[in-house]
């Protein structure tokens, strides 16, 4: 899911962040021939994303004679006290990676987690959770394969996989109709077209000018209901703004295919794992 070239690049500028040109406690204190085993440990309940990244921290940092245990794997529901993977190697090795690799596995399993917080609030829906383009900069891929960990869905990977028209696109273009039509002129028959709009009379300008997806952007239940009933299943609807978990269930349940969410990847709260020295 992860191209392994992306997932090294990161990992190595993160070590170069977190190493200058040395570990001052670990080069003067540890050996350097001294092995140590070490576990990594949940801390809290949720799902688990990105152990086989964090490992590749320490792969990276001694391309020889490391050692690794793997019990729990993505998207394994984590309880308090799981012991996740157990690895062996260099005592420097280890204490050298254990940030880097914490804080890729600990954000990775909250996005996870949050994700899957979402999937279940809207069980039994039609609905489906998707995340956006709000991601770190960055950390991009790593997210949104957390994502889909979760149980959520993926929208667009960057701004070249689709034709999506927001508020600034149609006050800049002319209008709904005028910027659809100069669009679908110019686009290859692979690429859909998908427009926000921010009440009902632009959703019947959406609908006539014929695009796929329509983003109900900042709408209430009531009126994302209303959507619903004048749509009738002639594009797909993708509610998105200001979702929380305390409104998803009733916005899953006005009829809406999709439910986009930037808080699964720009405000979650890091998934508690800590790395201990075992032995």
């Amino acid at each position: 899911m992860i191209n392994s070239i992306y997932v090294d690049n990161i990992i190595k500028t993160a070590l170069l962040e977190d190493i200058n040109y040395l570990d001052t406690a670990t080069d003067y204190l540890i050996d350097d021939d001294q092995v140590n085993t070490a576990r990594f440990l949940a801390k809290d309940s949720g799902v688990l994303c990105g152990i086989n990244i964090a490992l590749r921290v320490f792969e990276i940092l001694q391309p020889n004679g490391f050692e690794a245990t793997v019990y729990k794997h993505d998207g394994d529901i984590l309880e308090k006290g799981d012991i996740i993977a157990e690895i062996k190697g260099k005592t420097r090795t280890i204490l050298k990676g254990e940030r880097t690799a914490l804080n890729l596995i600990q954000h990775m399993s909250g996005v996870a987690t949050a994700t899957n917080r979402a999937v279940k609030l809207i069980e039994g829906t039609n609905a489906s959770i998707a995340d956006t383009r709000k991601t770190l900069p960055g950390l991009r891929p790593l997210q949104k394969y957390a994502v889909t960990v979760g149980g959520g869905r993926n929208h667009r990977y960057n701004l070249s996989d689709a034709a999506m028209l927001k508020d600034n696109h149609v006050d800049a273009g002319g209008g709904i109709s005028a910027a659809v039509a100069k669009l679908k002129k110019k686009l290859g028959h692979m690429t859909k077209v998908e427009l926000e709009v921010r009440n009902l009379d632009e959703l019947g300008q959406a609908l006539e000018a014929g695009v796929d997806v329509i983003m109900l952007d900042n709408m209430s239940v009531e009126m994302m209901r209303e959507a619903v009933e004048i749509t009738n299943g002639r594009a797909l609807l993708e509610a998105s703004g200001g979702i929380t978990d305390e409104t998803l269930r009733a916005i899953a349940e006005t009829g809406v295919d999709i439910i986009s969410m930037g808080a699964i990847t720009h405000s979650v709260k890091a998934f508690d794992i800590s790395l201990k020295i075992a032995d």
